[in-house]
């Protein structure tokens, strides 16, 4: 069916969300047989695709829009999969199992997949609503941004050094901006990576010319009718045609704890993607879940890797297979020349092991917890990568010393 060629108002299973988890939920479901109808709204107006390159390849005109597609539209058309885009769901009444839309319409459900994502997380200072502020989270934010930068914006200041904006930060200045990044915090990458690799990233991005700044805070984006600067707390005026905010995301779950779900900081969900509310399913960036790696602490996980992986596990609970989630999680950046994976989630370490020289721009960082072995970040080291992983996965303890000389392959500490 064509999206919104007269969606039905009933579904056996409605999805609310049409991102990753969404559309690897939906093909999951008819990959293991599934026969009843499957609805997907979407608050975009877009068919699912990938978020990722939103911020790297794509705003570098390096890979175009079909591509990023997760599937083509006749892939939906011929699994019979019902798209209803360029709507929200506004309300949930779990008793009747009926949502209401953004539109003014109603749709009712047999199960619920909520897999609406979350939002960019609003930027605090006076003046963050200024024309030329960005969020990168949908394919209609990075496209005003490349109109801006098609018009002649060249300065650019970027609010936040994770990974998100340490990415625009590379994009912009291959794309001849004069960028400053600032990261309120002494480092940056500080709530998923340790000392070793913050410093890394932060000379890297230095010699790329970006005026990169820590402990350094937006107090005001001024303009009148668009952004003009950015003025810091110690009064300091940053010139400014575009700012991109990347300050993270705030879980879109308003209308499940509006309906009574268990949560805050995301939706509560068990080992089987399940809500406190009957029949209904929260999965991915928005699904706040126990995770056994990283000791069983209530924590979301943002990444294609979790999205799709707990969607795995939702469609199964839908079809009656208890399989509880239970992804060993990954993670990915691209800066410049670097490619960045990570496996096993640092948080709660407590030493940090350098594998090899950061001056050669190919090592790791390996994090310790009591002894063992919780996760690596590797940069153009494939095999530490690879080796380290299923260290992590079978619960290695390894001899420090060994695991820092980079002459050891990792399969062998």
């Amino acid at each position: 069916m064509a999206a919104n060629d007269a969606p039905p108002r009933h579904a056996d299973v409605v999805i609310a969300g049409a991102g990753q988890g969404g559309a690897q939920c939906a093909i999951t479901l008819r990959q293991r047989g599934f026969a009843g109808t499957i609805l997907m709204i979407g608050r975009e107006p877009e068919l699912p695709y990938e978020r990722p390159p939103l911020s790297k390849e794509y705003l570098a005109r390096d890979k175009p829009w079909e591509r990023l597609l997760i599937r083509p539209p006749a892939f939906w058309e011929e699994r019979q999969v019902a798209m209803l885009l360029g709507t929200g769901v506004t309300a949930v009444d779990p008793a009747a199992h009926r949502l209401t839309l953004s539109d003014g319409g109603s749709v009712t459900y047999g199960s619920l997949v909520w897999a609406a994502g979350g939002d960019p997380r609003p930027q605090p200072c006076p003046g963050g609503a200024l024309p030329g502020v960005h969020a990168i989270r949908t394919r209609a934010d990075a496209d005003r941004l490349m109109a801006e930068l098609d018009a002649g914006a060249r300065r650019a200041v970027v609010i936040g050094g994770g990974y998100i904006g340490l990415e625009a930060a590379a994009v912009l200045t291959k794309l001849g901006c004069t960028v400053t990044l600032l990261e309120a915090l002494p480092r940056v990458l500080a709530r998923v990576a340790g000392e070793a690799l913050s410093a890394f990233y932060e000379a890297e991005h230095r010699a790329h010319g970006v005026d990169l700044r820590t402990s350094a805070s937006a107090a005001a984006i001024e303009g009148d009718t668009r952004v003009t600067g950015v003025r810091l707390a110690d009064g300091t005026l940053l010139p400014a045609d575009i700012v991109i905010a990347g300050i993270g995301i705030v879980p879109a779950v308003a209308p499940l704890i509006a309906a009574g779900a268990e949560g805050g900081n995301g939706v509560a969900v068990d080992a089987l993607c399940r809500t406190s509310l009957a029949d209904v399913y929260a999965i991915g960036d928005c699904a706040l879940h126990r995770n056994a790696h990283a000791d069983g602490a209530l924590t979301r996980v943002e990444s294609v890797q979790n999205a799709n992986d707990m969607a795995i596990t939702a469609a199964a609970a839908i079809l009656g297979e208890a399989k509880p989630y239970a992804a060993f999680p990954w993670f990915w950046s691209n800066q410049y020349d670097l490619k960045l994976q990570t496996a096993g989630i640092s948080a709660g370490y407590d030493r940090e092991i350098v594998r090899g020289d950061p001056a050669t721009r190919s090592f790791s960082v390996c994090y310790l917890k009591d002894g063992r072995l919780i996760a690596i970040d590797c940069v153009n080291a494939m095999k530490d990568y690879v080796q380290g992983r299923k260290l992590i996965e079978g619960g290695a303890i390894p001899d420090p010393a060994r695991l820092g000389d980079a002459a050891i392959p990792l399969k062998e500490v």
